[in-house]
């Protein structure tokens, strides 16, 4: 029913709102992306915010979808979805912390419970609308002439009334979801300005169309009153014009240096970020673009570069050792990946990476120790199919074929391919010893009930 697929929608769309710099994913079909440098920044974002709101133990991960559009939002009580757009578009750290308060007062707030509890009401409700509608069709039809049209306006009119109704109900979400949020700014010693210049920001085009909007049919607050009411929250803070760190803010510079050479045009990033400018940040991009666009040559100087300015950064190691491996080099790609997994002791996503280009110098022993660095990745990242895909390849490289089709059947499984994941550990299940730990995790997708599966 139409007020049903409006609420839904609004539950997904709850909070203001693949190419991949290092890892590409796709969940549910929706491209997320994956790099260690961008995570970690955003963990340092969001965990005062939770611990402030008392969710520090949660384990909420923040995740980042590859999408422009400026959109940030929760459909669980154990992830904050942000769109790439919305790292691009936040000019400091505090604007993206923002975001971040306000997602988490809808976590903190129970809001999706209670929304679903709203949306079962409301279907309840729709249904007795309807058979009301219908009696009153049917009654009509029977007193004579005009008995349809009263009939469906009886129908549309409740509809209309409980869709309006939910819509209320969501925008005294978002007013406390904002309330929350600058609490949560309050007590982490963090100023809510960013927040209020954001939404300053993205409700310019909403308030110059405003006087055609019916209030009472946004899902959020009008942008003027939720903006002013905000500023007027906000600016009770002691905290109001506390700024960001300097260290901080250049790691929010390169985080988005980074995006824009990963995920922009490279007509783009060189208008964005010019030859005049000779920050880390705009060099970053540039060196990103030049690998990705133009040649590998000039990438690797200008990578090297970088890595000159800052020996002990793991991620220009990363960048290079990417640009290598991506380029069919993958032997000369161990060395800075070796590198950048010390530097970032053993980040999950960079040692797969390793293990990646270790399996591309086609070498027995480097198999060996490929196997042993996606072990050691996978029970940080248990999710991770290209993970399970190297692993299969890793232990092909030594000839195990058993171990081979097992980490294949994980990686169909974890994809969601249930038909693949079976054939491939009913095979692993002939060529292992009967019992032993790895016949019973083949054992175990073998038998794994058919409703639980994905395909």
């Amino acid at each position: 029913m139409r007020a049903l697929a409006v609420a839904m929608a609004l539950a997904i769309g709850a909070g203001p709102a693949a190419v991949s710099p290092a890892h590409a994913q796709k969940t549910g079909g929706m491209p997320i992306i994956r790099d260690t440098e961008i995570e970690q920044l955003l963990r340092d974002y969001a965990t005062p915010i939770l611990k402030a709101a008392g969710m520090a133990k949660q384990n909420v991960k923040v995740v980042v979808l590859n999408d422009r559009a400026f959109n940030a939002f929760v459909m669980d009580g154990r992830h904050i979805f942000i769109n790439a757009g919305a790292l691009f578009d936040a000019k400091t750290p505090n604007e993206v912390i923002g975001v971040f308060a306000h997602e988490t007062g809808h976590l903190a707030g129970g809001h999706l419970l209670k929304l679903r509890e709203q949306l079962a009401s409301a279907q309840t409700a729709s249904i007795v609308a309807m058979l009301l509608g219908v009696g009153a069709a049917v009654a009509g039809a029977r007193a004579g002439s005009g008995g349809g049209n009263i009939g469906a306006a009886a129908i549309l009119a409740p509809q209309s009334a409980i869709q309006r109704s939910l819509l209320a109900y969501v925008r005294t979400q978002e007013d406390s979801a904002d309330h929350a949020g600058a609490k949560f700014l309050q007590a982490t010693g963090q100023s809510g300005r960013g927040m209020v210049e954001l939404f300053k920001r993205l409700s310019s085009d909403a308030l110059f169309n405003s006087r055609y909007i019916d209030p009472y049919m946004q899902s959020h607050p009008m942008p003027a009153e939720r903006v002013a009411a905000l500023n007027t929250l906000v600016k009770a803070s002691p905290y109001f014009n506390t700024k960001d760190s300097d260290a901080l803010q250049a790691r929010h510079d390169m985080m988005r240096a980074k995006l824009a050479g990963f995920l922009e045009r490279s007509d783009t990033v060189a208008r964005r970020y010019p030859l005049g400018d000779h920050s880390l940040p705009a060099r970053y991009a540039r060196a990103i673009s030049a690998y990705r666009h133009t040649d590998l040559r000039q990438a690797i100087a200008q990578i090297d570069g970088l890595i000159q300015a800052q020996p002990a950064n793991p991620y220009f190691y990363e960048l290079k050792g990417q640009a290598l491996l991506e380029g069919g080099r993958a032997t000369e790609a161990v060395a800075p990946l070796r590198q950048a997994a010390q530097l970032s002791r053993g980040a999950p996503l960079i040692q797969m990476m390793l293990a990646q280009a270790l399996i591309g110098t086609n070498n027995a022993k480097s198999a060996e120790e490929a196997v042993a660095l996606l072990r050691g990745a996978l029970l940080r990242e248990p999710e991770a199919p290209q993970a399970y895909t190297q692993l299969a390849m890793a232990y092909g490289r030594k000839g195990d074929l058993a171990q081979a089709d097992l980490a294949s059947a994980q990686a169909a499984f974890s994809r969601g391919d249930m038909m693949t994941a079976r054939q491939l550990a009913s095979r692993a299940k002939t060529r292992l010893p009967i019992g032993s730990p790895a016949w019973v995790q083949a054992d175990d997708i073998v038998n794994l009930k058919p409703t639980n599966a994905r395909n």
